[in-house]
């Protein structure tokens, strides 16, 4: 028995008021009960004639006593209280140190006994005890060396790296003329001839995450890829992938892709700015929960107008209700993006308008654009109403090539987007799958450009629409697995000027239709594979003609590892 043990024994069992008081007609000698001494040595022991096992059994001890609990603990857990022969405690005698000396020479004999299981059962678990001393000592080790070697106290490395093979056929009567190669020829078999191959390209992205507080982050992404054919947009805007729409994927180039720090204030409030941020990120929720991961075009929820992915020096702040868990809650997030906010950047818009040295933040050749989203999402539900305004140069992402050419596209004018989108999804995985809408429309104004060598000024577009409706079903045969299919008619013209040309229609022929379906294998929890298909219906728009057809058909198996 540790000494330690004893002396926190002492006070308690001091401070019992022991069985063995006597009553008056009690012989006492100088203080002391003999009577009552000799009773209890006789017994042999504080346990064998009046030990109790719980405190009920004292007739006299109330529940309202102040240091009932205490005497509790004692008689249940301990086992080294007795009472006097008629069941009473007589709590309120006065003690005398023979009485005390008795009653803690019982309770450290207990205590003795336990002790001495304990060794018995430490004996017996010997072996299982060195085994599991020597994994805490390897462990421990471990973490020694972990701490020793980290990258950094405070930053996360997160990776993930996508392969994609696969390839397009281009189908259709219509001629080659300005489209593709020489213009001679079949417009479908030149496109066939420069991006049908086959191929087989990459995408790596490296996340460095970064807190400080535990609450804020600071965000660094390195990127690079090798997407140089129809998959990163070349030939049908349409055909890009979301996996290649990055400035950096097709050079085999490591770049800064992102660099932002988010940061909290107050409970409903987050900021973000970064010198490159993109403003589909820095909103307070996404209004679509279908994500393929395969056409760009779905990943913009089907309203590229307004979600056009803009990256460049950002500053945006996000407002998220504060309810209770489960409850629905209004959010709203407001950001702007200076695409050009570099200055010395080559500038892609109209040369006529801002020359490559010029560019910054808030001025007329930024590229600015001005992003808010209000959402109301319940558990199972949400509906958000966004918008955006653009200035020159800024774009729609994602179309056909009518509405994405630089002659008919936002070049010296400024665009004002709007977008409804919508979600409901089950509470469960089975056989109904979740539901996303969405639909957008843009209105542009002062767009004229006049094409080089031309002798009028070319009509412009003033109005496009577009929209997408897509399913998704979660743990399709196996819990993991997914799948999905999407549909919806890409950045469409809607309305064009007609320029100085007399008789134009005004009302353009630009429609289309964009299919995909895929299905995705969890093969474990950090690879996955989505073989996947696709099918654009008129991926060209009015540049199709009246007349003529043009379609283009791709499939992929998109591999997906993440660290």
């Amino acid at each position: 028995m540790k000494l330690f043990q004893k002396f926190l024994l002492a006070p308690a069992a001091l401070g019992l008021l022991s069985p063995l008081a006597a009553s008056a007609s009690d012989l006492n000698v100088d203080g002391i009960n003999l009577e009552a001494i000799n009773a209890y040595a006789s017994s042999g022991s504080a346990k064998s004639r009046n030990q109790v096992t719980s405190i009920t059994q004292f007739s006299d001890v109330q529940p309202t006593e102040w240091a009932y609990q205490a005497l509790s603990n004692l008689v249940e857990r301990y086992g080294c209280v007795a009472g006097y022969p008629d069941g009473t405690f007589r709590g309120k005698r006065p003690l005398s140190r023979w009485e005390a000396a008795a009653l803690l020479n019982a309770c450290l004999d207990r205590i003795t006994e336990v002790t001495d299981e304990l060794r018995r059962l430490m004996k017996e678990f010997e072996v299982e005890l060195s085994v599991l001393k020597g994994r805490v000592d390897g462990l421990e080790a471990k973490v020694g060396e972990l701490e020793a070697s980290q990258f950094s106290t405070t930053t996360v490395l997160k990776g993930e790296a996508n392969f994609v093979l696969g390839a397009l056929n281009a189908g259709g009567n219509r001629p080659g003329l300005g489209v593709f190669g020489d213009g001679s020829g079949n417009a479908a078999e030149k496109y066939n001839q420069q991006f049908g191959a086959t191929t087989f390209s990459y995408d790596v992205r490296l996340n460095l995450e970064t807190s400080f507080t535990g609450k804020d982050l600071l965000f660094t992404r390195l990127r690079s890829g090798n997407f140089e054919n129809a998959f990163a947009g070349d030939g049908v805007n349409l055909t890009a992938l979301d996996k290649a729409s990055s400035g950096f994927s097709g050079n085999n180039s490591v770049g800064i892709d992102r660099l932002y720090y988010r940061f909290p204030v107050g409970n409903q409030f987050t900021f973000v700015v970064g010198p490159r941020a993109r403003n589909t990120e820095s909103l307070a929720v996404r209004p679509s929960v279908y994500k393929s991961d395969i056409l760009d075009y779905f990943s913009v929820y089907g309203t590229p107008g307004v979600y056009n992915k803009a990256t460049g020096a950002l500053v945006a702040a996000i407002w998220k209700q504060d309810v209770e868990r489960g409850q629905g809650r209004f959010s709203f997030a407001a950001n702007y993006v200076a695409q050009q906010g570099n200055v010395g950047q080559v500038f892609d818009g109209d040369p006529n308008s801002c020359s490559s040295s010029e560019g910054g933040i808030g001025t007329d050749c930024a590229r600015g654009s001005f992003t808010a989203q209000l959402n109301y999402t319940a558990p199972q539900w949400n509906i958000s109403l966004a918008y955006r305004y653009g200035q020159q140069a800024t774009n729609f992402r994602r179309g056909t090539n009518f509405v994405a050419s630089d002659s008919w596209f936002l070049a010296n004018g400024e665009s004002n987007s709007f977008a409804v989108n919508a979600y409901w999804q089950p509470k469960k995985a089975g056989f109904i799958p979740s539901i996303s809408v969405g639909w957008g429309l843009n209105s542009l104004s002062g767009n004229a450009t006049t094409r080089s060598g031309d002798e009028f000024e070319t009509p412009y577009v003033t109005q496009s629409q577009s929209w997408f409706a897509g399913l998704q079903w979660k743990d399709v045969f196996a819990k993991g697995n997914a799948a999905g299919m999407a549909v919806g008619q890409a950045t469409y013209a809607t309305q064009l000027s007609s320029g100085s040309i007399d008789g134009l229609n005004t009302t353009p022929d630009d429609g289309n239709f964009v299919w995909e379906w895929w299905y995705k294998f969890q093969v474990t929890d950090n690879i996955s594979v989505t073989p996947a298909i696709f099918y654009l219906s008129r991926p060209l728009g009015q540049s199709t003609g009246s007349d003529n057809s043009f379609d283009v058909f791709g499939g992929l198996i998109q591999t997906t590892f993440k660290f």
